[in-house]
């Protein structure tokens, strides 16, 4: 179940385990005040395992180091072809 944070009247919050099909709470539980229900961000991510990065994500290095060369022949192929 999700954790809402909730902001009281008086400008402190706290949170509250609620069902995703449950209505936002209208008052504080225990002091009676309005509140308005916040948006978070959520939690981080979290990956556990060995083996995760290096099979899924892990950056795959150029032997030749040919990504540097291509990108500046680009710009100079554009240079060229804006010059003719």
């Amino acid at each position: 179940m999700p954790t809402y944070e909730y902001k009281r009247e008086d400008g402190s919050t706290f949170e509250v385990i609620q069902t995703m099909s449950e209505d936002p709470l209208k008052t504080c539980p225990t002091t009676g005040q309005p509140v308005k229900r916040l948006i978070s961000g959520g939690t981080g991510l979290v990956f556990k395992g060995d083996g995760f990065y290096t099979t899924d994500y892990k950056k795959k290095e150029s032997s030749n180091g040919s990504s540097g060369d291509t990108s500046s022949k680009k710009g100079s192929d554009n240079t060229d072809s804006s010059d003719a």
